[in-house]
């Protein structure tokens, strides 16, 4: 087991555990004025009977989202940290640093992997004081799931100007999408402190628990609404979702951050 994963599943260890509500209160309290939370759209802190449970906090106040079915909304609150065009199978981690798209997907994607080919990227980084559920950016039609195991490097921009490929080498979870015929991907990237990630549809994935082996999930009736959520991370971590070329116009959000529910494409 590398380094990063052991560090995680002892933190894990840490936050899933309840402790006297006093103590809890104070852990709470603590990690929200520490991180500088904002949870007008949240129970209060106090209510939360162990970090994870104030991680994986769900909203009680209803976001409003664009149901128009030409526009593509933000799977997460988050920072964009990159976006823009997949160059032939290259897309970029942070401004410099590269990474394969084909190898980010494996080869179990090889049969529609071509289709990303010179298409759209853009990468979301959850940070540790963010909503951490994730929801669908649109309908789509499920096809597949890939568990991919690895390490836990941090994904925050320290690491990722300095990390090569490290969304490749870290961990995650690939969703093969399909939307009025087009497919689209969404990779969920594990990191540092807890790494683990919940899919709501699919509770045979089990993520840090140094597996040693890819698996994979083929659906048929699967179908996901705009806006569902699909679960979520354990911690602050990365999505990265790559469409078809031809397939979406980018909205111009480099280096800002978005909420859940707020337009980040048209569908072309």
């Amino acid at each position: 087991m590398h380094i990063t994963n052991l560090i995680s599943l002892n933190f894990g260890k840490f936050a899933k555990k309840e402790f006297p509500s006093f103590i809890q209160k104070f852990i709470n309290a603590s990690y929200v004025k520490l991180m500088g939370l904002n949870m007008s759209e949240f129970k209060n802190a106090r209510y939360y009977k162990s970090l994870n449970d104030l991680f994986t906090r769900e909203l009680i106040i209803k976001r409003e989202i664009d149901l128009n079915e030409d526009v593509i909304i933000s799977p997460t609150d988050s920072l964009i940290t990159q976006c823009g065009q997949i160059k032939d199978d290259m897309a970029l981690q942070i401004k410099g640093m590269e990474y394969s798209v084909e190898e980010l997907l494996t080869y179990y994607c090889t049969s529609n992997f071509e289709k990303v080919k010179n298409g759209s990227f853009m990468n979301f980084y959850l940070s540790p004081k963010d909503y951490h559920r994730y929801h669908a950016p649109c309908d789509f039609k499920l096809l597949k799931l890939i568990h991919v195991p690895g390490k836990l490097y941090p994904v925050n921009l320290k690491y990722l100007n300095k990390e090569f490929e490290l969304f490749v080498q870290n961990e995650r979870v690939i969703l093969e999408c399909e939307r009025n015929g087009k497919i689209f991907f969404m990779v969920f990237v594990g990191a540092l402190n807890v790494g683990q990630m919940v899919f709501e549809f699919e509770d045979r994935v089990e993520t840090n628990i140094d597996a040693k082996e890819m698996k994979v999930y083929t659906y048929e009736n699967i179908e996901i609404t705009k806006g569902e959520c699909l679960g979520y991370f354990k911690m602050g971590s990365t999505v990265v979702m790559l469409w078809e070329e031809s397939m979406v116009e980018l909205e111009d959000l480099l280096n800002k951050d978005v909420r859940f529910g707020q337009k980040i494409a048209r569908v072309l």
